[in-house]
């Protein structure tokens, strides 16, 4: 387990948006070239890199000491693997975010990363721009896939199990519909066109729903969808 001091100099090559801070971040991963590689790449990008761990308890610990916004957590480790590392972190620190690494594209493992409450996943071969872009955007609280993917993985992986039970009763009949286009994969400019409302309606929409449930962002409300039988595949 590695913790790295803020370096001001590293992260004035590519400053982040006016307003948004860089996220700080903690990489998880066995292999130590993919760490090293991945913390020079966002390091270059104006993204602080505040440690890394080999596998899922260094994570854990280092999560606890370092306080990171994100955790880049591989899937596969020995000792104690992503899965478990993410839902205990998650659940020690809800507003952090973790992000998963997998080497197969719509891995099963994808699926229960979204359920305990993964903000999404990349794969190892992702390019550098979009591995920072996906930092950030994880980073300001918003899910990195589109839900248009969200919705492929829970349609491979939760197709024709039982519908699991959910008191939805707390929003009203326009949230409700919001939330099953949600779980068509609708981004919020196609929420809009559909219910012929303005992005701000949408989006304040969409805020109530994720308060009112305690969910941190669309993918997780795209599982819900599914869960819950509100979409079910190919509806």
């Amino acid at each position: 387990m590695t913790a790295y001091p803020h370096d001001p100099e590293a992260s004035r090559s590519a400053p982040p948006p006016v307003g948004r801070p860089a996220p700080r971040v903690l990489v998880v991963d066995d292999q130590e070239l993919i760490r090293a590689g991945f913390r020079l790449i966002l390091t270059a990008r104006g993204i602080d890199v505040v440690g890394e761990a080999a596998d899922g308890a260094e994570a854990v610990e280092a999560e606890r000491r370092l306080r990171p916004d994100v955790v880049l957590m591989d899937i596969r480790m020995p000792a104690m693997d992503g899965l478990e590392a993410a839902r205990r972190i998650l659940a020690r620190s809800p507003h952090c975010r973790v992000l998963m690494l997998t080497t197969f594209d719509l891995d099963r493992y994808v699926y229960s990363a979204l359920a305990i409450g993964a903000s999404g996943f990349l794969l190892k071969d992702v390019t550098a721009d979009h591995l920072a872009a996906a930092v950030r955007l994880v980073g300001t609280g918003d899910a990195l896939l589109a839900p248009s993917i969200t919705r492929r993985l829970v349609q491979r992986f939760a197709g024709g199990q039982p519908a699991v039970h959910r008191d939805l009763s707390p929003l009203t009949p326009r949230e409700m519909e919001v939330l099953t286009l949600l779980g068509r994969g609708l981004s919020n400019t196609e929420l809009a066109g559909e219910l012929t409302l303005s992005e701000a309606t949408v989006k304040t929409h969409v805020a109530r729903i994720f308060a009112k449930l305690d969910l941190r962002d669309r993918a997780q409300a795209v599982v819900l969808a599914y869960e819950t039988g509100l979409v079910t595949p190919g509806s």
